[in-house]
């Protein structure tokens, strides 16, 4: 990981304006700020968000960063009145520019999260921990205090998000499956996923492990062009994988998707005909 020092933003809370803090540079050319829609939905939910303002030559990562990247984390223990969140991450950009496969964001981005409120009302103190890239990497760190009160919906800062969110992959329903079978194919040492819907753009597959934490490259056909194979990667073993559960993200004419299956055993790419 290419991390030669530790940049640091004092862990001061910065107080909110409206439906917005204030900006905080966290890397040359780069600020971060909380936004939120101001609207509490009847479920109790309320959605906020991390904006990135970052030139395209910097970029951040994806809920899994890849080879290189720096995972970005949210603390919102400190929080008065959440009683939950979930960060709801936009489909991110492949890269292998480096010869590191890596999951990225460029540009000006916006990371939204859903909060599960337990009242009417919450004052929202998080701190935030994510990688910033340019020409080297450094992890940096951010804090912000939103109290919000629902008086009015923000709707500037609700667009935002909402633009987000519709990046953000959903689950599939569509009664056809997309994905006609997965398997690990030992000796491609790849997963092999073959495609059920022509819809699904195949370089766009990203397959993640979630904790048990197999990262995959970025695909590829198969020999025999019929199925995509994404490399384990990072001199990870094999072992284990067979069996273990995988969510497969993907982009499709309609948006981005994802869905959760189990790894197959495969013999060879020929495996799954």
């Amino acid at each position: 990981m290419r991390i030669p020092a530790l940049l640091l933003i004092p862990m001061l809370f910065t107080p909110a304006v409206a439906a917005e803090t204030p900006w905080q540079e966290v890397a040359p050319g780069a600020k971060v700020r909380l936004i939120s829609s101001d609207v509490l939905k009847p479920d109790g939910t309320t959605m906020v968000a991390l904006e990135i303002d970052m030139p395209e030559a910097t970029n951040t990562y994806w809920r899994v960063p890849g080879e290189t990247g720096i995972p970005t984390e949210f603390d919102f223990a400190a929080s008065k009145g959440v009683a939950g969140h979930e960060v709801l991450w936009p489909f991110p950009l492949i890269e292998t520019k480096t010869g590191y496969v890596d999951f990225v964001y460029r540009g000006p981005t916006v990371l939204p999260v859903e909060l599960q409120l337990d009242g009417n009302t919450a004052d929202i103190r998080v701190g935030v921990v994510m990688g910033v890239c340019s020409d080297i990497c450094v992890p940096v760190t951010a804090s912000f205090q939103l109290p919000l009160a629902f008086a009015a919906p923000d709707r500037a800062q609700g667009l935002r998000i909402a633009q987000a969110l519709a990046l953000t992959p959903m689950p599939w329903d569509d009664p056809r499956d997309p994905i006609a079978w997965v398997g690990f194919d030992s000796a491609a040492g790849a997963l092999a996923v073959r495609l059920d819907d022509g819809k699904v753009d195949p370089q766009s597959l990203i397959a993640d492990t979630g904790e048990a934490g197999q990262l995959f490259g970025a695909p590829q056909k198969s020999p025999d062009g019929k199925l995509v194979l994404l490399p384990l990667l990072g001199g990870e073993s094999s072992r284990g994988v067979e069996g273990m559960p995988v969510r497969l993200t993907f982009m499709t004419e309609m948006g981005p998707f994802s869905v959760e299956r189990r790894i197959l055993s495969a013999g060879s790419t020929a495996a799954g005909d």
